[in-house]
C-alpha cells in the first residue's frame, strides 16, 4: 500500500508538470491582453475567444497553488499574475460585482445573478499573495469575501434564481464558502473566515442532508424541509462529494474534530452509493432521490469534475478514518480516470463522456472547464498521498 500510495503522487504530481500545466500555459495564456483563454480544442486551438471570468480567478488559485507547493516554476507565477492583472483590469462592474463573461480585450459580455466570480476571485488574491509576497492581495481576498456576504446576506441585492411561484435555496454557495474561506485562511486569518466555515457546515447538516433519502439534496425549501419536485429531488454525486471532503479538510485543520469527520464521511458515503456506476463505472451527474426519472438530458453522462472531487474524497476519507476501503474506492475511481477521461495522443484530458465512458465530445475546454478541477485533483491528491503512505504501510 505505501508504494502504491507513493507511486500515485510521483504519478499525478508528473501529470500536472508535464502535461496539464503546460497545455494551459502554451495554448490558454492570452499574451496581448492578459488572462487565459478555456475554449482550446483537443490539440489546444482556440475555439472562442470570449473569457470565463470564473477561470481567471481559478487558473490564478492553481497556477498559484502549484508555485507554492509543487515547483518554483516562474511560468507558474507569471501566469497566475497574468490572470490576477486581468481581474482587478476587466473583471469588476462598478457596483463592485463581478462579471461573469467578457472578450478577449475584457469588454463586458455577460453578468450573472450568483457570486461565484467573486468566490474564486478571493481564492486567487489569497493564493497569489503567498506566490508574490505581495500581502496587499490577501487583503484583497478578505475584502471581497466581506462583499459577497454582504451580497448573499442582503435580500434584494441578488436577483432570485426562482419567482414568487418557487421559493427554494441551493446547496452550491453555501459549500463553496467552505471552501473559499478556508483558501482564504492559508495567506489570512480572520475570524469571520472560521465563522462562515461553521454557518455553513451547520447548514449542511441541518437543510441540505437528509437522512431518509441518504442524499445532499441540491434545491431544498427555506428551513431546509424536502420539496417533492424535480429540483428538490434531485442529487448531484459529484457536488455532495466535494462538499464531503471541503468538511473534512476542515477536519483536518480542527485536529480531526469527530463530528466534522462523521459529517464528511457521511456525506461521501451516501453520495458515492448514489453516484457510482456499477454497471460501467464513473460517477453519474444527477440522481433523483426517489428514483425517479431525471429532467437533465446529461444525467447519465459522466464528466470530468466529479470523478475529480470523487478522488479526493475516498483520499481524505482514508486520511480521516483510516479505513483502507476508502483506497479501494480511490484505485476504482484512479482507473476510470486514466484510462477513459487522459487523452493518449494530445495533451489534457476530455471533459465529456457518455455512460458507457466512450467520448462525448473531444474539446478540452469551454466556459465550465479549463485549468481547475484536474490540476486541483493532481496536486491535492499527490499530497494527500503521500500523507497516507506515512499511515498505510
Amino acid at each position: 500500500m505505501k508504494s502504491y500510495l507513493i507511486s500515485i503522487a510521483q504519478k499525478y504530481r508528473k501529470e500536472l508538470r508535464d502535461n496539464i500545466l503546460p497545455f494551459w500555459i502554451d495554448n490558454g495564456i492570452d499574451k496581448v491582453n492578459g488572462g487565459i483563454y478555456t475554449a482550446l480544442d483537443r490539440g489546444g486551438v482556440l475555439m472562442d475567444s470570449d473569457k470565463s471570468v470564473w477561470f481567471q480567478g481559478r487558473a490564478a488559485w492553481v497556477f498559484s497553488y502549484c508555485y507554492n507547493t509543487l515547483d518554483r516554476n516562474p511560468q507558474y507565477l507569471a501566469a497566475a499574475k497574468s490572470c490576477v492583472d486581468f481581474i482587478e483590469k476587466h473583471c469588476f462592474d462598478a457596483d463592485g460585482r463581478m462579471f461573469y463573461q467578457v472578450t478577449a480585450a475584457g469588454v463586458p459580455v455577460r453578468k450573472r445573478r450568483y457570486a461565484f466570480s467573486e468566490t474564486f476571485a478571493a481564492i486567487a488574491f489569497a493564493e497569489y499573495s503567498i506566490a508574490s509576497g505581495e500581502q496587499s492581495y490577501a487583503e484583497k481576498a478578505l475584502e471581497l469575501f466581506d462583499k459577497i456576504l454582504y451580497y448573499i446576506g442582503t435580500p434584494g441585492l441578488l436577483e432570485p434564481k426562482f419567482r414568487e411561484g418557487f421559493s427554494a435555496k441551493g446547496h452550491s454557495i453555501c459549500m463553496i464558502l467552505i471552501d473559499t474561506a478556508h483558501c482564504i485562511q492559508r495567506a489570512v486569518k480572520s475570524e469571520k473566515l472560521q465563522a462562515q466555515i461553521n454557518r455553513s457546515v451547520e447548514e449542511i447538516r441541518r437543510d441540505f442532508m437528509h437522512p431518509e433519502f441518504k442524499a445532499v439534496l441540491e434545491t431544498v425549501a427555506p428551513d431546509g424541509s424536502f420539496i417533492d419536485s424535480m429540483a428538490g429531488r434531485t442529487i448531484n454525486p459529484g457536488h455532495s462529494l466535494e462538499t464531503g471532503w471541503f468538511i473534512l479538510e476542515e477536519a483536518k485543520y480542527s485536529n480531526w474534530n469527530a463530528e466534522l469527520i462523521e459529517t464528511g464521511k457521511t456525506i461521501i458515503d451516501w453520495s458515492w452509493d448514489w453516484g457510482w456506476d456499477k454497471q460501467y463505472g464513473g460517477i453519474l451527474y444527477f440522481r433523483d432521490c426517489k428514483n425517479r426519472p431525471q429532467q437533465e438530458y446529461w444525467q447519465d453522462m459522466k464528466f470530468w469534475w466529479p470523478q475529480n472531487e470523487a478522488a479526493l474524497a475516498m483520499l481524505y476519507a482514508a486520511l480521516a478514518t483510516g479505513d483502507v476501503a476508502y483506497i479501494e474506492k480511490f484505485k476504482m475511481v484512479d482507473e476510470y480516470m486514466f484510462s477513459r477521461l487522459k487523452d493518449a495522443e494530445f495533451p489534457e484530458w476530455y471533459g465529456y463522456l457518455h455512460y458507457d465512458g466512450s467520448v462525448a465530445q473531444p474539446a478540452k475546454g469551454n466556459m465550465y472547464k479549463g485549468p481547475f478541477h484536474i490540476p486541483r485533483m493532481l496536486i491535492r491528491g499527490a499530497e494527500l498521498c503521500e500523507e497516507l503512505a506515512e499511515i498505510f504501510e
